[in-house]
């Protein structure tokens, strides 16, 4: 069956305008199916919940930057960047096309203030992180790098897709294929939780309640500034261990790591980011600790994704830590 692919085009909208019609005018040509701004051009909150829907019915994330930040949310970020961000959470692959010379863009299109200024670099600096991006500079280059990039991750990520309801020539058939595909997605996901992990051997492993260096960067009136904190591992292990019931990919659990940080550290969370090496050496240290599971598997939406989960050690583990004690067994000791 001849599948359409959803895309969901995500960019500021009233200085792209241009810009989106060549993009939106390419994914039709490719027989894809664009989704974005064009359907809710005023961003706000109560819109949100909505734009939430459309990005979980979509196969591909495609993002445009050029030089405007965007409308902030109450949380102090862009809506598109809040976009970007559900985007990832969801597992979606991303295609990033950014401009390759913002300073060069007219004043008319691209932020004066300083401050916006600062968060748009820090946004384009985020998604530059481990992700390959494009670059453009006019509105005629996009649509060659959307058919080069697309046709690219499709081929190597092949999405869930749409298909015609008279494609499909038993409908019970179809229901059935799909539950078996959930059903096999929950097996494999119970079968790598239930295998022992492999055992690494590291001599002089540091203990739980050793401390680690996390850093990362933010900005603030003087510019990019650096911030540090030490937590222990088991601390660490604390804060992520609930989480690992739901075997939620790996940037999810970064940004709840992340976001507990800002809060128990008093950090700015002004475009605030943690440094993904640090990360990725908690995550080697969780597992040569026996604590966590991770294995690279498809989403509900046909993409590939690294997932974790805790092993039996580590789910003892976070009951020890997270599980409230009686009072009253105490009190009866005191007495």
């Amino acid at each position: 069956m001849e599948k359409r692919y959803q895309v969901f085009v995500s960019s500021t909208y009233a200085d792209l305008k241009k810009e989106r019609q060549h993009v939106t005018q390419a994914l039709m040509e490719m027989d894809c199916i664009p989704a974005g701004m064009e359907l809710f051009p005023a961003a706000d909150e109560e819109q949100w919940e909505f734009i939430k829907r459309i990005v979980d019915d979509c196969d591909y994330y495609l993002l445009i930057i050029g030089g405007h930040y965007g409308s902030t949310t109450s949380e102090g970020i862009s809506y598109t960047e809040k976009e970007y961000d559900y985007a990832v959470e969801c597992g979606l692959k991303v295609i990033a096309l950014l401009h390759e010379n913002p300073d060069e863009i007219t004043v008319g299109k691209s932020d004066i203030e300083p401050e916006l200024r600062e968060k748009l670099q820090a946004f384009r600096d985020k998604v530059k992180t481990n992700r390959l991006v494009k670059f453009w500079n006019e509105a005629k280059d996009l649509p060659g790098l959307v058919a080069l990039s697309l046709s690219k991750t499709i081929k190597m990520f092949p999405a869930t897709g749409w298909v015609r309801a008279t494609a499909v020539s038993n409908e019970e058939l179809l229901g059935e294929l799909n539950e078996l595909r959930k059903e096999n997605i929950l097996l494999r996901t119970e079968l790598a939780n239930i295998q022992p992990p492999p055992s690494y051997n590291v001599e002089g492993l540091a203990d739980l309640d050793e401390e680690f260096t996390i850093t990362g960067t933010y900005y603030n009136d003087y510019g990019k500034r650096d911030w540090s904190s030490n937590i222990t591992w088991r601390e660490i292990f604390s804060i992520i261990s609930p989480y690992l019931v739901q075997n939620p990919n790996q940037e999810y659990v970064e940004s709840i790591l992340h976001n507990a940080l800002i809060e128990r550290d008093n950090l700015s969370n002004r475009t605030n980011s943690m440094r993904n090496q640090d990360f990725q050496t908690i995550a080697v240290q969780l597992k040569a600790l026996g604590l966590i599971n991770t294995h690279y598997a498809k989403t509900v939406k046909g993409n590939m994704a690294m997932f974790w989960s805790f092993t039996p050690k580590g789910e003892r583990l976070m009951v020890q830590l997270r599980a409230v004690p009686s009072t009253k067994t105490q009190e009866s000791k005191n007495k």
